[in-house]
């Protein structure tokens, strides 16, 4: 494999049919909605003006020069469809999706492929910081000599997800966050927080809502509000929308009252009214800290009906640990733990296999208290009750280390 650095492609010369020089190479570009790693042109200085070099002018290249097959050139002019090396990505963050970091590019690794390149990795290491040191005053062999004793760093261009603010330049660089939305939520949001405003909302402005979501769950409340202080109101609900309730609500309750207004009006009713009620609740209390999707069958339910209603609550099966029956007036009355259904047979009543105990807490409990009960009981789950004994939400094991976890 032949390989060409980006530093040592600038100032490299260019020379036309006849052998004469033509002028220096001052930048390369790919045009990523035709090819998204090809080298499609080089921007080639000429007295006092740019040229375009088309990749299928070029004859060969070699650490010596640029040699062309063809003498057609048109003065540069600014395409935004072009993603620059030097303009664009040198000296820029990236994202090392791999790595699930956020790395600065110091240079840029092409393949040689006969009279073309291939952008291959970008350098984030010592080894290519020595490169930019020493071009223009080294002669580019010597560089490469003097490289070797040190390990390169780099990554492979198809693990680099670029940042771009500018939503329409996205679009035309045909810049996507498919890499970003395949990670895990918590690396996810651990790449956000190391990155600028204006570098969080592009992807929270054009990533996945789902995806979205997930990961801003995992922010801290002041970086919550920053994003969707940034996004506009739909963008923002349609984000706000994939979290649950609970964590909307604790979302929102950071923002500024008018701000999460907004947000709220551009929501769907049903899920902006339930997100609604529970922000009128203290966030110290257990009404503060409840989810409100829950699964609550009828306290005459048999196993089956349980399996049965299951199948139609996919979303919610990663969540639910237990069942609820409540009578006709939504009273709570009994808790089964999910895995014993399972050991049961069809036609067996769940209120056989709830345990004698009901534990329950009334939506005013503080959230010292429920600590202490969840601690005590070695709990996962705790319904939460109205004055009236109806179920209204139910706090669980994670609410609890959240709560922990900022103390």
């Amino acid at each position: 494999m032949t390989l060409l650095y980006f530093t040592e492609l600038l100032a490299l010369p260019v020379y036309d049919l006849k052998g004469r020089l033509i002028g220096r190479v001052k930048d390369a570009a790919i045009v990523p909605l035709i090819d998204v790693s090809r080298v499609d042109r080089f921007l080639v200085g000429a007295g006092g003006t740019w040229l375009s070099v088309r990749y299928g002018q070029v004859a060969e290249i070699s650490l010596t020069g640029i040699h062309l097959n063809d003498e057609v050139m048109v003065p540069y002019h600014s395409d935004e469809y072009m993603l620059r090396i030097g303009r664009d990505l040198l000296d820029q963050q990236i994202i090392d999706v791999n790595g699930r970091k956020v790395v600065r590019v110091n240079d840029v690794t092409f393949e040689m492929r006969g009279g073309y390149l291939s952008v291959l990795e970008v350098d984030v290491g010592i080894r290519s910081i020595v490169r930019r040191i020493l071009q223009g005053l080294v002669p580019r062999r010597i560089i490469r000599r003097m490289q070797r004793p040190i390990s390169p760093n780099s990554i492979s261009w198809d693990f680099c997800s670029i940042i771009e603010a500018d939503p329409q330049r996205r679009l035309r660089l045909n810049i996507s966050n498919d890499k970003l939305e395949k990670m895990h939520p918590a690396d996810l949001a651990e790449i956000v927080e190391e990155l600028g405003n204006a570098e969080r909302e592009a992807i929270f402005e054009t990533m996945d809502s789902e995806v979205a979501a997930d990961a801003l769950s995992e922010l801290d409340p002041g970086t919550q509000a920053s994003i969707l202080e940034s996004l506009e109101p739909d963008v923002a609900a349609d984000i706000v929308e994939e979290m649950s309730p609970d964590e909307a609500a604790d979302a929102l309750a950071e923002l500024e009252h008018e701000t999460s207004e907004d947000i709220l009006d551009e929501m769907e009713t049903a899920e902006g009214e339930e997100v609604r009620e529970l922000l009128e609740f203290d966030e110290d209390s257990a009404g503060g800290m409840m989810n409100t999707e829950y699964v609550a069958l009828p306290e005459a339910a048999t196993v089956r009906e349980a399996i049965d209603h299951l199948r139609g609550q996919e979303e919610l099966l990663e969540s639910v640990n237990v069942l609820f029956l409540i009578d006709s007036d939504g009273v709570l009355k009994a808790t089964v733990p999910l895995a014993r259904i399972f050991l049961a047979a069809g036609d067996r009543e769940l209120r056989t296999l709830a345990p004698e105990k009901l534990r329950r807490a009334s939506l005013d409990v503080k959230q010292e208290e429920l600590t202490e009960i969840f601690d005590k009981y070695n709990l996962i789950s705790l319904p939460i009750v109205d004055a009236e004994g109806r179920l209204v939400g139910v706090v669980t094991a994670d609410d609890i280390i959240s709560v922990l976890r900022q103390r």
